[in-house]
């Protein structure tokens, strides 16, 4: 398994987390059963925006003895009537919320506290008014909330929370459908918007936890796939987590079978992974941007050109840190002999050399 570090914290969570959104339907001991075994086999990351609220309690029973090594979001804003998930923006029912789930799970702090299903200006609104953003902050004065963190569908209301300053983490559902503008109402954006949120993201030190990777599942089937060809879980699960600031994606599982299909991932061969196939069925906007899917490699000339690619696009929105890394590269784009094998390659008829030109050029290489 592999993990990365939160910028903002010491956490290291797992690539592959597990989202709980499906677990309600299946028995406490399965769900207990499940967690238990995800932990067992590497993963340390959850997401607990549950279907119904049976959930809690076999949950706490599966991490307890375990609680420093797992990490976990708990989202202020979905609560649960009669066992069955809504939402809410009212503070005294997300207060009670918060206490039942604690006390279900048996633990005294929540590591990720989320700012629940951001996608009007007018939720923003909400949370501020109603003062759900203050309890949260307070928690975190407490140490109750360990950091705080906010879910979307939507770049342009993102950026208003961003602007804030103080979140830590966000959840966006990011799947190859949504990023080329062939998805649904959430696949909210256009490519080069949802790029953009990204990449502030990373410059930032926003880590981001990955929802719907796999469209809901239509990308695994071609019968119900936009591009009419189905995908795997290891491409779908691969392409997120190449995109700028993914620390972890979270699908969803209904069962233990569903978990056993994603724990094949962490073993599986690079070729498995390799998702280049979907350069042939994007829509022309997406044509000419460099997804770092890296299927130009091997460069003759020893160039990363993904990662260039990617230093240079944070570069331009400011990121220092980026460009300090494309500094300290030992093969920069200055390097590349115009042999056109990066353009042959590339799935999404990028112009890789004259790239090559441009980022040298930027960085008075």
């Amino acid at each position: 398994m592999e993990y990365r570090k939160l910028p903002h914290g010491t956490e290291l969570v797992s690539t592959l987390g597990l989202g709980s959104g499906g677990l309600g339907g299946v028995s406490d001991g399965e769900i207990e059963a499940i967690v238990a075994k995800a932990i067992d086999n590497g993963i340390n990351f959850f997401d607990l925006c549950v279907g119904a609220d049976n959930v809690f309690a076999p949950f706490g029973r599966a991490i307890a003895g375990k609680r420093d090594k797992v990490y976990f979001q708990l989202h202020f804003g979905a609560v649960y009537k009669n066992g069955e998930y809504g939402w809410s923006r009212d503070l005294d029912e997300i207060k009670r919320t918060f206490a039942r789930e604690a006390e279900l799970m048996g633990v005294d702090y929540v590591d990720f506290g989320f700012l629940h299903c951001i996608d009007e200006e007018d939720d923003w609104r909400q949370i501020v008014d109603n003062g759900i953003l203050d309890y949260v902050l307070s928690l975190k004065d407490m140490g109750v909330v360990r950091h705080i963190g906010f879910s979307t569908h939507t770049p342009s209301v993102a950026h208003k929370v961003l602007d804030t300053g103080l979140a830590d983490m966000m959840m966006f559902s990011v799947n190859p459908a949504y990023d080329f503008e062939c998805g649904d109402e959430y696949g909210v954006g256009t490519t080069s918007e949802r790029a953009q949120l990204l990449r502030r993201c990373e410059a930032t030190g926003v880590g981001v936890s990955v929802m719907k990777p796999f469209h809901g599942g239509q990308l695994l089937d071609a019968a119900t796939s936009p591009f009419k060809q189905a995908l795997t879980v290891a491409q779908c699960l691969q392409y997120c987590l190449d995109r700028p600031a993914v620390l972890s994606v979270v699908p969803g599982v209904r069962d233990m079978s569903d978990l056993d299909t994603l724990l094949a991932y962490p073993a599986s061969a690079k070729e498995l992974r390799d998702y280049s196939a979907i350069g042939a069925f994007t829509p022309q906007s997406a044509e000419g941007n460099c997804v770092y899917c890296n299927h130009c490699r091997p460069c003759p000339a020893h160039i990363d050109v993904g990662l260039v690619n990617k230093y240079y696009d944070l570069a331009l929105i400011g990121d220092n840190i980026a460009a300090d890394h494309y500094s300290k590269l030992k093969v920069k784009a200055s390097a590349c002999i115009r042999c056109g094998h990066c353009n042959k390659r590339c799935p999404f008829k990028v112009d890789q050399q004259g790239k090559m030109a441009k980022i040298s050029e930027y960085f008075g290489s």
